[in-house]
């Protein structure tokens, strides 16, 4: 049985193999402890934060067009976390640009991989409560989306059906449910 440092690969190379506005893909050549050695690609992205807002027991939603899956998805706000910007304040930003919801108390409830394979960005979650609805979006040039508002039990229940296929919203329900059952538990 090999334990955890015989599983851990290093890597030797890298090679930027596509630049984009996103993300950068790169070839890294590995060695893996017991000596295996391939190449794989490894894209490097900005964090990516996410934050429920829960106003009169509604979650604040955004319908937005998804490129590359060609369809409206219904999901909570987000987006990348800038440069010299921490993920609380992309959280806060993000919500007030794409829904003039602004967020009395925020709490972090998590961070994980979006996808380990792939991605070398982290992904994480933040609860935005006593909301301060000022009304007015302020979204990028290259942003057209709409906000709405629907009664938390709903949102839970049609997860995973129509528009709501955004698998890190799950990722992000899945916290949310941890944490309102913690509060229930304490």
């Amino acid at each position: 049985m090999m334990n955890k440092t015989d599983l851990k690969w290093s890597i030797t190379d890298s090679k930027l193999l596509l630049h984009t506005p996103i993300f950068d893909v790169n070839e890294q050549h590995e060695v893996a402890a017991t000596g295996i050695e391939g190449d794989y690609v490894a894209m490097d992205a900005p964090d990516w934060a996410m934050v429920i807002a829960e106003y009169r027991g509604s979650f604040v939603l955004v319908r937005q067009w998804r490129h590359s899956a060609e369809c409206l998805s219904l999901e909570f706000p987000g987006g990348m976390v800038d440069d010299g910007e921490d993920a609380a304040t992309a959280s806060r930003r993000e919500l007030m640009e794409e829904t003039g919801f602004e967020a009395g108390r925020l709490t972090h409830l998590g961070t994980v991989s979006p996808n380990p394979a792939l991605f070398k960005n982290r992904f994480h979650v933040y609860l935005a409560e006593d909301l301060k609805q000022t009304g007015t979006q302020s979204l990028d040039s290259d942003e057209l989306l709409t906000y709405e508002l629907m009664p938390t039990d709903e949102v839970i229940r049609n997860y995973g059906k129509g528009e709501f296929a955004h698998a890190l919203m799950g990722t992000a329900l899945m916290f949310y449910l941890q944490y309102r059952q913690k509060e229930t538990d304490d």
